[in-house]
């Protein structure tokens, strides 16, 4: 992307995820989207972008990833009906954390659904950049529940993006790591998963160890990047900063799906990092800087009036635009008090537990995990080389004898046999026209679409 084009940039939400509750004490509340979005209109930034309200995917889409038996029974499940599907609802993992809930596969489609748009908009350039903050559920598995996700939009995004790009790269900043995303790639040399999470102390999901690093032909192709409580903007940078950029340069991605999970912010309800909004955000912006064309998605994020403010921060930076620090008036404005200000800033109630040592280590460490990456991109240019060094030996056109020139293709002349006055004219004539019809079809002559009740049906009257 030319560094003097503005980019542009479609955003996917709809109205209807308002309607959904997983529950009084859940602590998911897709209630936080609207009031995203509704300071994203009381900052105007929708005249910088293109607004699409999400398309449901169907559920045949759906099964691109997911099982059909999953798929099912996520179409028939309800808060009323779930006792008749006990069995079958423990054996996809639906829990307390995934409970069933009035409109729960509208709202799987629909989420998914704005993704899988995001994604094809891009494979056909009508944007550089897509949102969909509803998105980024990247803890669902192939016929499992996990981690308050259903369906793995992310992954179906991804699909996608590979019928037009050769590399695709995930890159995961919520709190936890991003498992679903990770094991459906985890032996793809197509796909470089990268995620930036806590790791340790039983927090959930318990994997993402550095040590992870895909396999078969998706070894190094997975990147993790453990981190412990207290994380601040500082450290994560440090290691951000020199890994996504050292990732850009040796996979050489066609399209990056990124996804913005807000529970690594300062005083998250279920999180333990000490990110400000402005170090979030500054992941988001350093990650456009490289003008690739990139879905953005949101995630976790459990304190919902600061999951707003982070999401509309960056939808601010991904339209380059500066917004006001006093935030809009909207029908969630006491949810913003007292202050009622954009920032969400860091804290230090507890102090960052990423020794120098360890974070200089780590760094080090993936960084020569990438370095098996270098020939990755230089391949395909050996290929082209070697393809144009073959050509050179084609630097005449070759020459052909003269030679009497064939005539053109025709179909073989038949004489039609002598039938007047003897019995059975109209069939003996039927019979010879229908096997020259059916020469005609074997040696794709003439085509059904060809033939015409009687002479003037190819009128028009």
């Amino acid at each position: 992307m030319s560094a003097s084009r503005k980019s542009k940039v479609a955003y996917f939400y709809d109205s209807e995820f308002s309607t959904f509750y997983f529950g009084q004490n859940h602590p998911m509340k897709p209630h936080r989207l609207t009031m995203t979005h509704q300071l994203v209109l009381g900052y105007d930034l929708q005249q910088h972008m293109d607004v699409f309200r999400a398309v449901k995917a169907q559920p045949m889409q759906l099964g691109q990833f997911h099982s059909a038996d999953y798929i099912d029974l996520l179409s028939v499940v309800t808060p009323d009906n779930q006792a008749e599907h006990a069995a079958a609802m423990q054996r996809h993992n639906f829990n307390e954390d995934c409970p069933v809930f009035d409109g729960l596969f509208e709202y799987c489609r629909l989420y998914a659904g704005a993704s899988i748009q995001g994604a094809v908009r891009l494979n056909h350039g009508l944007c550089d950049t897509a949102i969909n903050w509803s998105g980024g559920l990247h803890h669902a598995k192939k016929g499992e529940a996990s981690g308050f996700c259903y369906v793995n939009d992310l992954v179906l995004a991804i699909l996608e993006l590979l019928k037009y790009h050769a590399r695709v790269l995930y890159l995961d900043i919520d709190i936890h790591h991003g498992d679903g995303v990770e094991e459906a790639f985890y032996l793809s040399d197509r796909v470089m998963t990268v995620s930036f999470h806590k790791y340790g102390d039983y927090f959930f999901p318990g994997t993402g160890d550095l040590k992870d690093i895909g396999e078969q032909r998706g070894r190094y192709y997975t990147l993790n990047v453990p981190l412990k409580d207290g994380t601040d903007d500082r450290t994560f940078h440090a290691l951000f900063k020199p890994i996504m950029a050292k990732v850009m340069e040796a996979f050489q991605p066609g399209a990056v799906v990124m996804q913005c999970g807000a529970d690594s912010l300062a005083n998250d309800r279920l999180g333990c990092f000490n990110l400000s909004m402005r170090g979030h955000g500054e992941a988001v912006s350093f990650m456009k800087s490289f003008g690739v064309p990139m879905l953005v998605t949101g995630g976790g994020g459990y304190t919902k009036h600061n999951v707003a403010r982070c999401w509309t921060y960056e939808t601010a930076l991904l339209v380059d635009q500066n917004v006001s620090e006093v935030l809009p008036e909207t029908h969630y404005h006491e949810y913003f008090a007292p202050d009622y200000c954009l920032n969400v800033a860091a804290h230090r109630v507890g102090e960052d537990s990423n020794k120098k040592d360890h974070v200089e280590k780590m760094r080090i460490e993936v960084l020569e995990n990438l370095r098996h990456l270098a020939h990755a991109p230089g391949h395909v240019e050996k290929m082209r080389i070697e393809v144009l060094e073959n050509l050179r030996h084609l630097a005449h056109a070759p020459g052909v004898q003269f030679h009497e020139v064939a005539p053109d293709a025709m179909l073989p002349d038949y004489e039609l046999p002598d039938v007047t006055g003897q019995a059975g004219e109209a069939g003996a004539a039927g019979a010879f026209m229908e096997r020259i019809g059916k020469f005609a079809h074997e040696h794709g002559i003439i085509k059904p679409a060809e033939f015409y009740a009687n002479d003037r049906d190819h009128w028009g009257d």
